[in-house]
């Protein structure tokens, strides 16, 4: 799988902004409605020699192949299911990261 390529489904490219919302779909329909799962957001990679990664101490700065406005890609094990921004949280929940989606995979025939 490609990183252009959406819950496998082998189209490349981005999906247009606003395909689906999460969650608000049929939730919880079937009998695993309520299974909670991990979803992993992807900000970037990083790629150091091994020498530079067995030097590596506290306060050590590890650059990543994304920028700050870059996309993150969301994750349910190895499969792509969208992208979005990097946002922080206001009111009681303050200081707290949260993306916002931009892109969301049609997840309609499961994962």
């Amino acid at each position: 799988m490609t990183s252009d390529d959406i819950a496998g489904t082998g189209q490349s490219g981005a999906l247009p902004p606003g395909t689906g919302t999460f969650g608000t779909e049929n939730p919880g329909a079937g009998p695993f409605g309520q299974v909670p799962i991990t979803i992993t957001i992807s900000v970037g990679r990083a790629r150091p020699a091994v020498r530079d990664l067995l030097r590596l101490r506290r306060d050590a700065v590890l650059p990543l192949d994304s920028r700050i406005e870059d996309p993150v890609e969301l994750y349910v094990g190895d499969r792509l299911i969208g992208r979005g921004e990097l946002t922080e949280l206001e009111g009681e929940r303050a200081g707290q990261l949260a993306v916002r989606l931009t892109e969301v995979a049609d997840l309609k025939d499961g994962l």
